[in-house]
């Protein structure tokens, strides 16, 4: 990975081989964002979706392998417990064109990864909610 920084605007690229959600963790943790913004396009070799359930109060998993590419990678970040808590989304596209998307578990770039992390100078911390079944932001 390598970043550029302009303002509040960090502009990184993934390399091949990076696991996405890892790689900005640890960049997050670096770089001591609390709170702010990521988006992103690239490619992938595999990648991990996540549906919430919320009858169950779990996340329902499918990975898929193969060639893919982002169309939409979006999300949050704050802290939980003082550590990283990304919350992303991702909508990716198949050969032939075919889209999936969910909650972002995991995935692996294929060739590169481009993203976009805007830090905002404020706290922002996660809570579970035993109610819902999902770590809520708290002001």
């Amino acid at each position: 990975m390598e970043f550029k920084k302009q303002n509040d605007t960090y502009f990184i690229r993934l390399e091949k081989g990076e696991e996405i959600v890892e790689t900005l963790k640890t960049f997050v943790e670096k770089e001591n964002i609390s709170a702010g913004s990521l988006e992103g396009i690239g490619a992938l070799s595999e990648v991990t979706l996540g549906v919430f359930y919320p009858a169950t109060k779990e996340y329902k998993e499918r990975k898929m392998t193969g060639i893919f590419e982002i169309t939409s990678l979006l999300g949050n970040i704050s802290r939980k417990d003082g550590a990283p808590y990304l919350h992303l989304h991702i909508t990716v596209a198949d050969e032939k064109n075919q889209v999936f998307g969910g909650h972002l578990v995991s995935a692996k770039i294929s060739a590169t990864g481009e993203i976009l992390a805007r830090s905002v100078e404020t706290k922002i911390s996660r809570k579970m909610s035993n109610e819902i079944g999902l770590n809520l932001f708290e002001f």
